[in-house]
């Protein structure tokens, strides 16, 4: 079985090798494992050089026009013509698609898929049209688009196979033909730590607070500052450590020195995921503060290295962990800033949390979550 996998990400080439500027393609990647031909379809951008994940050479990669963004209207619909060509030629050599939307392409090449019956799976990663209006909140056009495009993308979904991310958004898909709620992992089974090696973390001296994400809206950076403003007023031991990059960069670093803790956070731009292990090993707490979320796969990575977690509770999170963090509302920095001091301070307690996020990596591996896609890609009939 051949299958394309499409999603609304950016690659560029660079001699025989393909590079993706979002892990995700990762994931997809890993689907090359289960079947004849997998292949990515995406954006091909010369220019930019933010691309830092190669893919591997058992899968191949069909570029569609660039355009920086989709809220760049003109520039998009511009290349639109030309993205439904390569990609009803892309379906000569392909059983079936994974199309990842809502998007206006993804729609497309539904229709596309269909006219030359191919196999379609749509899959959707978040609430779309709340990751619109986080991202764009005064333009009204925007969010109006981003729904109208939600609903035609669940529409489908009543007739088409659905693979989502986590159990929130299962339930907003629940009247699909064939529904797999599936996880984004790309820890493998044998990164995640052993129970020994996850207890030796030491609380004695500096407490480290790490976050590792897009520092963007709809993730609410800013509470991060605010958070550590109140960590560190109890105990100034406490820093905060960014791992990411993001339209709210400057911002961030902004609100950390008007409350002088300029001196007391790292902000490491983005790092790539191979790269991020340390932190995740040489951190006390992870905090997450997002206001809207499928399920983040960074804290599938803070379980895998036995780092205790403090989440917001928004879309599926709170049903996929369970005891293994402790949960806070969004947009509440005191309640964060209470559960991070808790876990640094109860040994008891740090210890049921971790051992429950190992528990819970485990069953979410890269081996694991992409086998279950594999499955449902490869035992759809339409």
């Amino acid at each position: 079985m051949r299958v394309g996998v499409y999603s609304d990400f950016s690659y560029r080439r660079e001699g025989t090798t393909v590079y993706a500027d979002e892990a995700f393609s990762l994931f997809a990647a890993a689907l090359a494992d289960y079947f004849e031909r997998v292949v990515l379809i995406g954006r091909e951008d010369g220019a930019s050089a933010h691309h830092p994940y190669a893919l591997p050479p058992s899968v191949d990669f069909v570029g569609l026009p660039h355009y920086p963004a989709l809220s760049e209207v003109g520039t998009a619909a511009r290349a639109a013509a030309k993205s439904l060509s390569r990609f009803w030629s892309a379906l000569r050599e392909l059983d079936a698609v994974w199309l990842l939307g809502p998007h206006p392409l993804a729609l497309a090449f539904a229709a596309l898929s269909a006219v030359r019956r191919r196999r379609v799976v749509l899959g959707t990663r978040q609430d779309f049209p709340a990751y619109v209006r986080s991202r764009h909140p005064r333009r009204r056009s925007l969010h109006a688009a981003a729904l109208l495009f939600e609903l035609a993308w669940r529409a489908l979904a009543r007739s088409l196979p659905v693979v989502v991310v986590g159990p929130e958004l299962a339930r907003k898909y629940r009247r699909a033909p064939r529904l797999l709620s599936s996880f984004v992992s790309l820890v493998p089974a044998d990164a995640v730590a052993a129970s020994a090696d996850a207890a030796g973390r030491s609380y004695d001296g500096e407490l480290r607070m790490l976050s590792v994400g897009r520092v963007d809206p709809e993730k609410n950076p800013l509470l991060l500052a605010d958070v550590l403003a109140r960590l560190h007023a109890r105990d100034p031991r406490w820093r905060l450590v960014v791992c990411g990059s993001g339209t709210m960069e400057g911002a961030l670093a902004r609100r950390l020195e008007e409350l002088g803790l300029a001196s007391a956070s790292e902000l490491h731009g983005y790092v790539p995921f191979g790269r991020l292990a340390p932190y995740y090993r040489g951190n006390h707490v992870f905090v997450h503060v997002s206001w809207t979320e499928g399920f983040p796969q960074v804290i599938l990575e803070a379980f895998a290295a036995g780092l205790p977690v403090v989440a917001t509770d928004v879309g599926g999170v709170g049903e996929v962990v369970g005891d293994a963090a402790l949960l806070v509302q969004p947009g509440d920095a005191d309640a964060a800033a209470d559960a991070a001091a808790r876990l640094a301070g109860d040994a008891a307690l740090r210890r049921r949390c971790v051992e429950a996020g190992l528990r819970c990596a485990s069953r979410h591996t890269l081996e694991a979550e992409s086998r279950r896609v594999a499955d449902f890609l490869g035992g759809v009939r339409q």
